[in-house]
């Protein structure tokens, strides 16, 4: 049950994202969501990154090899992770510097007061 718990976190994360995305109205509010479902997605990607008992190549080894344990991380999934990471800081500064703007220019807030601005 103990190695569910990453899993579990995960739902939970994307979950909560999903329901900030879809049911909230404020504009920071939904940078938010977004940035707690990237969250989620990247924390799924570094789980399925560690493996016990499999040989596969260039794994790298989370504990000593002496004890004859086989768990290993994969490099891959990490780094597209990092990459991942570096994207979503990107990706959260422009919309929070294009929700503040939105506000200084029009005191817009929420979703409903950007419809009321393009009709």
């Amino acid at each position: 049950m103990l190695s569910n718990i990453p899993y579990l976190v995960v739902v939970a994360l994307m979950v909560i994202g999903l329901y900030i995305i879809l049911f909230k109205r404020n504009l920071i509010k939904l940078a938010m969501g977004i940035t707690l479902l990237e969250t989620g997605v990247n924390l799924f990607l570094i789980t399925l990154a560690y493996r016990h008992g499999e040989v596969l190549h260039a794994p790298v080894f989370t504990s000593m090899i002496l004890r004859n344990d086989t768990t290993f991380s994969l490099p891959t999934p990490h780094a597209l992770t990092l990459t991942s990471i570096v994207i979503g800081v990107a990706t959260t500064a422009l919309l929070l510097t294009f929700f503040m703007q939105l506000y200084r220019k029009f005191k817009v807030s929420t979703t409903d007061d950007l419809r009321r601005l393009r009709g």
